[in-house]
């Protein structure tokens, strides 16, 4: 009985010098039909003999061809891609959760595209718009959101991104039909503030990004009520925003009005505590002995600054992992993140 595709490769000409490979120069080049080069090359469920799909993976490879990836979205009405919107890809607290995020795509032969929102609203929506005409399969929203109504044009946006079957997936609680993966900021805070509270620290100062920002509130009213209840109080609470500098100059203007010793300063961020305690150095303080100061995240620079910053530890790598399961996985159900308060030389305590 005879089939459609010879029984060797034909070698014929290649395609033009300077010209980028077809999928019709890999059927030629392979001896094979054009349906076999596609069912090989864009994924088809249709089974290919092996000798044939080895035929035209090996033509593909030697011409150089790489799928089109807009063709094969029209046709699947999805793209093998996982878009992932991160507020500031040099925070490391995002490349951590974007490392976590590409190992799950790595798994599934997904590919994963990073844009930057700069937390600004306008900036998510034409981001939102732009990637639904990729039609990626799924849309994690990484930043933290805010308190109150959403954003219209981003709802908008991201109402019509479901409606054409991708997955929104976005971090802490929120309402609609998208997943959410939570990461326990209030807990984690409530149990540093108490064992700041045990090591004998009485006087906080706690530096936060703008109210209304549900990451920052939650971490500093966390804190704030361990603290409390281990017998201390909070002073003063500063408002900023995400970046080391806003730490460095909220802990800068607090220096010059006049900070007691023995105080205790509480970063929402392991990158804001850090940008504190080079304020505290600039003005000639000790961090630690004189002035204590503690994180939030584990982020690896945490440990590498002197004194080592005391922080809570987050999984960040597999809350990313998490969150990319939470776009493929038809059943999923968050697994549990244990967050871990990390005593290091930045709060020796006092005597």
């Amino acid at each position: 009985m005879s089939t459609p595709e010879s029984p060797s490769p034909v070698r014929r000409p290649r395609h033009a010098r300077g010209a980028a490979p077809t999928l019709h120069d890999v059927a030629r080049e392979a001896g094979v039909s054009l349906a076999t080069a596609s069912r090989v090359l864009n994924g088809s469920e249709r089974k290919v003999a092996e000798s044939f799909r080895e035929r035209v993976e090996r033509a593909a490879s030697e011409l150089g061809y790489t799928a089109n990836v807009s063709a094969q979205s029209t046709a699947r009405g999805t793209s093998p891609v996982i878009a992932l919107l991160v507020a500031d890809i040099a925070d490391p607290y995002f490349g951590l959760i974007a490392s976590g995020v590409a190992r799950g795509a790595d798994e599934h032969g997904l590919v994963v595209t990073i844009a930057i929102t700069e937390r600004d609203p306008e900036r998510e929506a034409r981001i939102v718009r732009a990637l639904r005409g990729q039609r990626p399969q799924g849309l994690i929203l990484a930043a933290s959101r805010t308190t109150g109504p959403p954003d219209t044009g981003t709802a908008r946006e991201l109402a019509e991104f479901s409606r054409l079957g991708g997955r929104i997936v976005t971090f802490g609680a929120g309402e609609g039909d998208g997943r959410h993966v939570e990461i326990d900021n209030r807990s984690g805070a409530r149990a540093l503030g108490e064992r700041m509270a045990q090591l004998g620290y009485r006087s906080a100062i706690l530096i936060g990004a703008a109210e209304g920002v549900l990451t920052s509130d939650e971490r500093l009213a966390g804190f704030e009520t361990g603290f409390a209840a281990g017998g201390g109080s909070v002073d003063r609470v500063l408002r900023g925003d995400f970046r080391r500098e806003s730490g460095t100059a909220l802990m800068a203007a607090q220096l010059a009005a006049g900070v007691e010793p023995g105080t205790l300063v509480f970063g929402m961020s392991d990158i804001v505590a850090i940008g504190a305690m080079s304020a505290i150095r600039d003005a000639g303080r000790a961090v630690g002995e004189d002035i204590a100061v503690c994180g939030f995240d584990d982020v690896p620079s945490s440990s590498d600054v002197a004194p080592a910053l005391t922080t809570v530890r987050v999984p960040l790598s597999e809350v990313g992992y998490q969150a990319f399961r939470a776009t493929v996985d038809a059943d999923w159900q968050q697994a549990p993140l244990p967050l871990e308060v990390i005593v290091r030389a930045s709060t020796p305590g006092l005597a």
